[in-house]
């Protein structure tokens, strides 16, 4: 389709309906036309601007827990965890969290998060995934289900949608994580020079006389402003995190944002490449937390993986696809400062299978109560449609 300049003083007429035009401007994003990627969502209730503000972050490729959670204090860490090879001789100590655990020595963030009492560790954590496919325990993870496949839509897209809220994935494509949420967005940078304001002042000029389409193409128009003030252009994770704090602090936004960041499958070279990833990580929360402002304090940071990996090193210097692994949970209100671990030991007989950190922790279980503070979802409504399956939400994340 083609939309070509009228005669001066004269409307612009077309016969597009709305599901024709939406279709045009989807393909129009997905050729470069829009000024970034942007997917348009149905109008959502309108937010509150005190309100409370959730990130979930979602770690591809499985974050090895015991290296970014290490349980220095078990008696059989030595013997599983020696040193490896790659490991430079000047790396710093681990950070103690007091007791058995510590973090990762590229954590300085978290673990200063910690120390405020405003980052909880939750340990020996995992879905009911039992096996080791990335491709099947991300969808899992992602669709909330008990197994691969049995559920087409998300747990964060099916919470948006029964609450009315509108959701936004800083991600290139809809994450499965919020499908089935009609006010659901994404938003990527763009690379491309140029705004096309010509364009885009025709499209608003065809859209004026229809309400649904204008509010709808209005407030996307509005989300790319709000892009540009963010200073985005760099689809690094921090720049990413960064612009989500943008958009959750403006008034009448989105509440809700999903991040994600990749490389986390480190069969090789482990301790090299984990401290630049968990550096990153670091890095990325921080500047979301410096984004947010004062709305910090009223905001919750999910921070998740896929599964675990092997409790001790292969012949490579890495770990392979493995089981338990470890979730954060960070914000002003959050219980921090501890490790929340039925701790299952280290020890061959304990393991998973001799080689994996067993799980005592339904992953869920800490998912439940995020969506029920969110949302205020009852808890029939989490466990017939949003988390069907799931525990009941039991656990205290949040100061009273």
């Amino acid at each position: 389709m083609s939309i070509t300049q009228p005669p001066e003083g004269r409307p612009i007429h077309t016969t597009l309906t709305r599901r024709a035009s939406l279709r045009w401007l989807g393909g129009a994003a997905a050729a470069g036309m829009l000024p970034a990627s942007l997917v348009l969502a149905a109008p959502a209730a309108a937010a509150d601007p005190d309100g409370q503000r959730l990130v979930v972050v979602m770690l591809r490729g499985a974050l090895d827990g015991l290296a970014a959670v290490p349980a220095s204090g078990d008696p059989d860490w030595a013997s599983l965890r020696p040193p490896s090879a790659d490991v430079p001789v000047a790396q710093p100590p681990a950070l103690p969290l007091g007791g058995m655990f510590a973090l990762h020595p590229s954590l300085v963030n978290l673990h200063r998060w910690y120390g405020q009492g405003q980052l909880l560790v939750l340990h020996a954590t995992a879905t009911p995934y039992r096996e080791r496919s990335h491709f099947d325990a991300q969808q899992l993870l992602e669709s909330g289900g008990t197994q691969p496949f049995a559920l087409s839509t998300g747990w964060l897209g099916r919470a948006l949608q029964a609450s009315g809220r509108s959701g936004i994935s800083l991600t290139a494509a809809m994450p499965l994580a919020l499908r089935g949420a009609d006010a659901a967005s994404t938003w990527t940078p763009t690379r491309r020079g140029g705004n096309h304001d010509d364009l885009m002042a025709r499209v608003a000029q065809m859209y004026r006389d229809d309400a649904q389409l204008h509010k709808v193409f209005a407030q996307s128009m509005g989300q790319q402003d709000l892009a540009m003030e963010g200073g985005a252009g760099d689809s690094g994770f921090s720049a990413l995190a960064r612009q989500a704090g943008v958009f959750l602090s403006k008034a009448g936004g989105a509440r809700v944002a999903w991040l994600e960041a990749g490389g986390w499958d480190t069969h090789t070279q482990q301790a090299a490449r984990l401290g630049r990833l968990l550096g990153g990580l670091d890095d990325g929360l921080a500047a979301l937390r410096e984004s947010l402002g004062a709305h910090w304090a009223r905001s919750t940071v999910l921070v998740m993986t896929e599964f675990g990996r092997s409790a001790a090193f292969n012949g490579s210097g890495g770990t392979d696809h493995g089981t338990g692994g470890v979730a954060f949970v960070a914000g002003g209100a959050v219980a921090g400062g501890r490790v929340l671990a039925d701790w299952p030991g280290l020890g061959r007989a304990q393991l998973l299978d001799a080689r994996d950190l067993r799980p005592t922790l339904d992953l869920r279980a800490v998912i439940a109560p995020v969506l029920q503070r969110q949302f205020g979802l009852s808890q029939t409504q989490l466990s017939s449609s949003v988390l069907p399956g799931a525990p009941a939400p039991v656990l205290e994340l949040w100061r009273a």
